[in-house]
């Protein structure tokens, strides 16, 4: 799983860095609503939401991109990845609607827990979008139990306390919490908050379902020109790809 923050550089990056991401090997896309205080996120993506939302990259643009994405490969999955306060501007229920009308397959609210989801999980059963859900090392077993219940898709699992970036090595939190949320869930279990190398992507196929891959890609892109990210980005993505052998190991 690969998350971009949308509109950084532009919109049409974003989409084309989608794009040869997929074909590189990314199964799902998680699209970053820009925000002015991404309070989860670490410096990296920090810098990009800032620099999106100078180019006054809306939520509305970016369910646009999904549309897009979604349009040239059917097949692939997109979450959107958003903070409460652009929905609650847009609209619940509007951003039910125009998300699945542009073929986005679910959304992820960084700062709801489930505890106060009740609206927003009726707005993803209405429409038929998959409600995800953060379960993080210090989630209570009663919020774990609420967050299978009621969540689709799949559950994302953070892999240590704190905010997004790139980390040397993962924390034995992450397996623990992925075996503690199957007590209660058969939903896949994606890992991610510091997630950045290949190494990092066969310790967490020994123990979950899939791999979100963040600021490493989003750093990239920040190093990178808009005309040579999406290539960048498509060869950071093989180098993830290992043998099977090597996730069995």
């Amino acid at each position: 799983m690969v998350y971009l923050t949308a509109g950084d550089p532009s919109l049409d990056a974003t989409r084309a860095i989608a794009i040869e991401a997929i074909d590189a090997g990314a199964d799902v896309i998680e699209l970053g609503v820009p925000f002015s205080d991404p309070l989860a996120d670490g410096p990296v993506i920090q810098r990009a939401m800032e620099r999106a939302v100078a180019r006054g990259v809306s939520l509305r643009d970016v369910i646009k991109l999904a549309g897009e994405i979604r349009a040239a490969r059917p097949a692939a999955g997109i979450i959107l990845f958003t903070y409460l306060n652009p929905i609650l501007r847009f609209g619940l229920r509007a951003v039910a609607d125009a998300a699945k009308a542009a073929g986005a397959d679910g959304v992820l609210v960084t700062d709801m827990i489930v505890e106060e989801a009740g609206e927003y999980l009726a707005e993803m059963s209405r429409v038929g979008l998959a409600p995800v859900f953060l379960a993080a090392p210090t989630s209570p077993d009663e919020r774990l139990a609420a967050i299978a219940l009621h969540s689709r898709g799949f559950i994302y699992a953070i892999s240590r306390v704190g905010i997004t970036g790139t980390q040397q090595s993962l924390t034995s939190d992450a397996s623990a919490l992925v075996e503690r949320i199957r007590r209660w869930s058969t939903l896949p279990v994606a890992v991610g908050f510091g997630i950045s190398n290949s190494e990092h992507v066969a310790q967490v196929g020994r123990f979950a379902d899939a791999a979100v891959v963040g600021s490493a890609i989003v750093e990239l892109i920040e190093k990178s020109t808009p005309e040579t990210a999406p290539g960048a980005v498509a060869r950071f993505i093989k180098g993830l790809r290992l043998p099977e052998a090597a996730l069995a190991r």
